[in-house]
């Protein structure tokens, strides 16, 4: 089988396709079939060396996080899916590997794929949906009747936090490009603004929640911009931002943490039509190194970039 894998942390250019045994799933681990694989920030992150900490040193290691694709097999302790399932999730943190033909992956980051939902939309749904989830809901608790503010409510996680506030009957404002403000408005963002003609500094209006998903708000301008007893989202944690925290309960630093029940809840979301995100390309594997380094140089993209495996 084929994937993408590197021998050293680095740029783009350490990227490599090539063959691979794909190991057989442990008790509580499923071997999947990809058949599409989403690009991510989180992919080039973990490359660069940025969570090595976690990650380790052991090499080679494999790219990718988020993928769709049909059960092969299944650990001894496996209860939720078998062979032959379409299912959608995310690959484990620490040894990714979903940008592959095949990969193996615990069962709790799995969901099952619901036949309305195709295998390109379910492969665009597991960071971007955890990640605001555990924003909005876990961290910042957000519920019907509060306002949030989403600074890049056009981007693969903005869209997905503007999509789950209105699923909680929350009232969503936020800032994207000029070129993406329609879009913005017609995914459901009340109050919007372009953030190369606004200073949000002088927004009119105070919010319950601020999501900085763009992860480019200082924290005095998102602070600011709280009302009282409101919560900073903030999608770039560091670990002075993690000691601040501790003593300042308005910032809530955010780590995409999966769980099969929220999964599940998105994977309902998308077949009643209420949670989708949109595709902008999709590459066989054999362009995707190219793609990958197009997009972590600054290529912009109106959605979610896929590789097909088939």
């Amino acid at each position: 089988m084929k994937r993408i894998q590197y021998y050293n942390y680095g740029g783009p250019d350490v990227m490599k396709l090539e063959s691979f045994t794909l190991a057989s799933p442990g008790p509580r681990e499923v071997a999947v079939k990809v058949r599409f694989a989403a690009i991510n920030p989180i992919d080039w992150k973990l490359r660069s060396g940025q969570m090595k900490i976690v990650t380790g040193r052991s090499f080679p290691r494999a790219m990718g996080m988020d993928f769709s694709g049909s059960v092969i097999a299944v650990g001894s302790d496996v209860t939720r899916f078998k062979v032959g399932d379409a299912v959608f999730g995310l690959a484990r943190f620490k040894e990714s590997g979903a940008l592959a033909e095949a990969v193996v992956t615990q069962e709790s980051l799995l969901s099952g794929k619901p036949d309305d939902v195709s295998f390109e939309q379910a492969a665009c749904l597991g960071t971007p949906g955890m990640t605001a989830w555990n924003g909005l809901r876990d961290k910042a608790r957000l519920s019907a009747g509060q306002h949030v503010f989403i600074n890049g409510c056009s981007g693969a996680v903005g869209e997905a936090c503007v999509q789950i506030a209105r699923m909680v009957g929350a009232k969503v404002s936020g800032s994207c490009s000029e070129q993406t403000l329609e879009r913005a408005r017609r995914l459901g963002v009340d109050t919007v603004y372009a953030y190369q003609k606004t200073d949000l500094s002088h927004l009119p209006e105070r919010f319950d929640v601020v999501y900085d998903t763009a992860a480019t708000m200082p924290l005095s301008l998102g602070f600011s911009l709280l009302r009282k007893g409101g919560v900073l989202l903030d999608l770039n944690p560091s670990p002075g931002k993690f000691i601040r925290a501790l003593f300042d309960k308005r910032l809530k630093p955010v780590i995409c943490t999966p769980r099969p029940d929220v999964l599940d809840t998105l994977a309902q979301a998308a077949q009643n039509g209420s949670f989708r995100l949109p595709v902008a390309e999709v590459v066989p594997l054999g362009d995707a190194i190219q793609l990958i380094a197009a997009i972590e140089g600054g290529r912009k993209l109106r959605g979610k970039a896929l590789v097909a495996m088939d």
